[in-house]
């Protein structure tokens, strides 16, 4: 399932910014694994898509909003393996579909929408049970891979010990648990939440590395375990939202299109754009030690850039 995908590469960043402070900057890039699916969303898919094989299931069905990478994604990945796929999109339908459901449509998505209320029951029973009753037998993949089989496979993105600090952007904390049970005692990870008030997702974080050590997954690192060190150290930075969930301003536009310009890394704004925004920041500041190896996980989402662009121009 994998042989499609190119392995990311690690792009070190010369940064003045870095140099002054004494630190080594490199990024992970999640973003050219595939043209559709990629970044973090390819490790969250990767072991739904195999229990949904194992289990016969034939049809995929998730939830997103209207800009969601993991709708695209989902769609693009089922195009590609087999499934049919359903996405039940938050809030009211609004046409012309922007370019991620315009994509997800095109590759064989169907689409429903509920309204917000609804959509807060999607983690409930009652709610799935409803969805197997309309649609059928469906494999049901929660809100941005979020389960244990995401957090398994996001296991495998950090597969180096060639740094100490990793850094990475948060939705659900699914990535950012991954990560953590991957790494090697000495090494830390930094949650960057791109939400408002992004502390809620401390507690989640530490539910899914302990239902995840309970639940007799494998484990990469095999140092660890329920009796032995915990997993390594970690801290959320809760203070590069940006103002809330997909919101832009000017000050992270100009960031994006000169860090790009420099670097030629393209970030996407919703994500990868304000944990780099983030980290620059940080190093000015003096946070990171002096002879720290930092690695920036870019998670891909770069498609979504485009209906961020028009609706900001609107």
């Amino acid at each position: 399932m994998s042989s499609i995908f190119l392995p990311p590469t690690i792009q070190p960043i010369y940064s003045a910014i870095a140099q002054r402070s004494g630190v080594d900057l490199s990024v992970l890039r999640l973003d050219c694994m595939h043209p559709w699916v990629n970044g973090n969303k390819w490790f969250k898919l990767k072991y739904n898509l195999l229990e949904a094989k194992q289990k016969n299931c034939t049809t995929l069905l998730t939830f997103g909003g209207a800009y969601s990478n993991h709708i695209f994604a989902t769609a693009a990945a089922g195009n590609l393996f087999g499934f049919r796929t359903i996405g039940m999109i938050r809030g009211e339908e609004r046409l012309p579909l922007n370019p991620t459901l315009s994509f997800a449509v095109q590759q064989g998505m169907q689409l429903f929408y509920l309204d917000r209320e609804k959509y807060r029951q999607r983690k409930t029973t009652a709610l799935h049970t409803e969805l197997q009753q309309r649609f059928g037998e469906v494999f049901i993949i929660p809100e941005g891979g979020g389960n244990l089989n995401g957090v398994r496979g996001c296991m495998e993105i950090v597969n180096t010990a060639a740094f100490d600090t990793v850094c990475v952007a948060c939705g659900t904390g699914t990535t950012l648990a991954g990560i953590i049970l991957s790494l090697q005692k000495g090494q830390r990870a930094i949650g960057f939440p791109v939400l408002k008030n992004g502390a809620f997702l401390a507690p989640e974080i530490d539910s899914w590395l302990k239902n995840y050590l309970a639940s007799g997954f494998p484990i990469v690192n095999e140092a660890m375990s329920t009796t032995g060190y915990a997993y390594a150290s970690w801290e959320l930075i809760c203070d590069y939202h940006m103002g809330g969930y997909a919101k832009v301003n000017d000050e992270l536009l100009m960031f994006s299109q000169q860090f790009t310009q420099e670097h030629g890394i393209p970030l996407d704004y919703v994500y990868t754009a304000k944990m780099f925004y983030g980290v620059m920041d940080l190093l000015k500041q003096g946070f990171f030690p002096v002879g720290d190896r930092l690695l920036l996980i870019h998670t891909g989402g770069l498609q979504g850039n485009l209906g961020m662009e028009k609706r900001l121009l609107q």
